[in-house]
């Protein structure tokens, strides 16, 4: 139930480049969501670190944080959806549980939540 399948990973840039044309987005103080509906009925996330944020060993550890607040509330979320989940400068120096807070702030302002 919490695992975070493969098939549910974004992976290749065409996919990333589609939800960025495509999708709507909406932001916060930590992170940066597009969200673009899909025809298989999966939902799927990318999740993207750029290099202004730090070496690779702060990049790595804000993948790992959006990854984990992302898999311990996926299934609150709808099907259907494509979903890239970008980090922003401040996340550097955020904990997991400000992480899963704007994730999940940012998920009720894209109306993701089942209902």
């Amino acid at each position: 139930m919490y695992k975070l399948s493969k098939g549910g990973i974004l992976r290749k840039n065409k996919n990333f480049q589609t939800v960025y044309k495509l999708g709507k987005s909406y932001a916060n103080r930590l992170l940066v969501l597009y969200v673009k509906p899909n025809r298989e009925g999966l939902r799927r996330a990318g999740f993207v670190t750029g290099k202004r944020l730090g070496g690779a060993v702060v990049r790595n550890r804000a993948r790992r944080l959006m990854k984990e607040a992302y898999r311990l509330n996926q299934h609150q979320l709808t099907t259907g959806v494509d979903m890239v989940f970008i980090a922003r400068q401040p996340i550097v120096k955020a904990d997991f549980a400000a992480v899963s807070k704007a994730l999940l702030e940012l998920c009720g302002k894209a109306q993701l939540f089942n209902k």
